[in-house]
């Protein structure tokens, strides 16, 4: 019972810093445009926001940014030991090759299934509002920053580059999570069929995982809401306003879809897979949401998914262990949304008229781009200019319109997070309940 009272005191500590962090940053954010001059702005700026790791920052003190990257950086520390440690030891535990086979099937049946889904959506809402005439607008006569681009490349390269061929080059980034998921699988496997003979090794791992654990709970618990506060303070305080208007429209109706859709497609994929109270699932999994949102990475979201999956949702350790790592690789559903909201409102802005033939060829190629995506900063925004490539719209104009979003996506990629993220926890949650390993006490407690 006490620790029910910790876990949602966090809840409400990580709600309270969410809420705090949007008023501080706004506030900020007016009083940068309205209020004070640009000089005593960039006083205030070097004391709190700047980045002090660039040039510009070389006499700032940015103690927001130092905060929220200390975090940040404490929750990738524990991404690749997280991950090795808890799937080797799953696949320890799973003697029948058969059932790993199940288990991974339901798992990209699944994700699939919600990337079919919520690209439908997303297709269907951007082309009414298309229509209604919301995207209907003026580009700046030139391009707003410079745009963002990514080399071409095949999706079937994500399978060869699965398998690692060094080791220790996989470990060594957080960028390689489906290689350190493959070795992680070859070492459990291994450690199950040598029986005995790897006690030594398992006793190892979990106490390793004892320490990962019991590291991320301090994390999370104590520094958590605090860091969250400056994350979500400091994005919108730097916003740049000066290219909102143009495009609006495009940021509100993106993000009203995105967080609709977390709200309906998930539930109802519960439901009528699973037949359990979505409503369970959307009030204990909403602090994975939040952390999301406030963080913009759904790997520093794993170790808060994967508790709240096993502890309150009543998910198997075995099964969480493979399924969150996979869909925190795969599982980018909220990018796909996004692509569908980006690509037709630059194509309109643009003068090309899109149409559902058109949105259906984009949706395609949002999913084989996301599945397949390089490790690479703003990866989600920066690959609308792969969609944009495939589609053949690559005009001056698509471009400015390409480069203007590029520039105001940040709130938009925000609200992606937890479309992906609690995506995951979603096709965990089916795949226990098929292969009745959800403790359904836990998941209606």
């Amino acid at each position: 019972m006490a620790k029910q009272k910790e876990q949602m005191s966090v809840v409400k500590k990580m709600m309270i810093a969410l809420v705090g962090g949007l008023i501080v940053g706004i506030a900020f954010l007016l009083i940068r445009e309205n209020v004070v001059s640009e000089s005593t702005w960039n006083v205030i700026n070097k004391i709190l926001f700047q980045d002090i790791t660039v040039e510009e920052g070389v006499g700032a003190v940015g103690i927001f940014y130092i905060v929220g990257q200390i975090f940040m950086r404490g929750l990738q520390l524990a991404i690749v030991p997280l991950v090795l440690v808890s799937l080797s030891l799953a696949m320890c535990s799973i003697s029948n090759s058969t059932k790993l086979g199940r288990i991974a099937g339901k798992t990209l049946l699944g994700f699939l299934g919600f990337y079919v889904f919520g690209a439908f959506f997303g297709c269907v809402i951007a082309y009414i509002i298309k229509s209604l005439g919301f995207f209907n607008v003026t580009l700046p006569s030139e391009a707003v920053s410079e745009a963002a681009t990514i080399d071409a490349f095949n999706p079937l390269a994500t399978i060869v580059n699965a398998v690692p061929s060094n080791i220790t080059e996989a470990f060594s980034t957080n960028n390689s999570i489906l290689a350190v998921v493959v070795v992680a699988i070859i070492i459990g496997l291994c450690m199950n069929q040598l029986g005995e003979k790897a006690d030594p090794l398992k006793k190892v791992l979990e106490s390793a995982n004892e320490v990962i654990q019991m590291y991320l709970t301090f994390l999370i618990n104590k520094v958590g809401p605090v860091a969250i506060f400056c994350l979500i303070s400091r994005t919108f305080a730097i916003y740049g306003v000066e290219y909102l208007a143009p495009a609006a429209a495009y940021v509100i109706f993106a993000m009203l879809t995105l967080f609709l859709l977390v709200v309906t497609l998930y539930p109802l994929g519960i439901w009528i897979t699973t037949r359990e109270n979505p409503v369970k699932f959307l009030k204990k999994i909403a602090k994975v949401g939040v952390f999301g949102f406030s963080t913009n990475s759904s790997a520093a979201c794993l170790p808060l998914n994967t508790r709240t999956c096993i502890d309150e949702l009543g998910c198997s350790e075995e099964i969480t262990s493979f399924v969150l790592p996979t869909g925190m690789t795969i599982n980018m559903n909220g990018t796909t949304v996004m692509h569908m909201f980006a690509v037709t409102f630059i194509a309109t802005a643009a003068g090309i008229d899109v149409t559902p033939a058109n949105m259906i060829v984009m949706a395609f190629l949002s999913i084989c781009a996301a599945a397949g995506t390089p490790a690479i900063p703003i990866a989600g925004t920066t690959m609308i200019f792969t969609v944009l490539s495939g589609m053949g719209w690559t005009t001056e104009a698509c471009l400015i319109g390409y480069a203007l979003v590029v520039a105001i996506n940040r709130p938009v990629e925000m609200a992606l997070l937890p479309l992906n993220v609690i995506g995951d926890a979603a096709v965990n949650v089916i795949v226990n309940a098929k292969e009745k390993e959800l403790d359904k006490e836990k998941y209606n407690g």
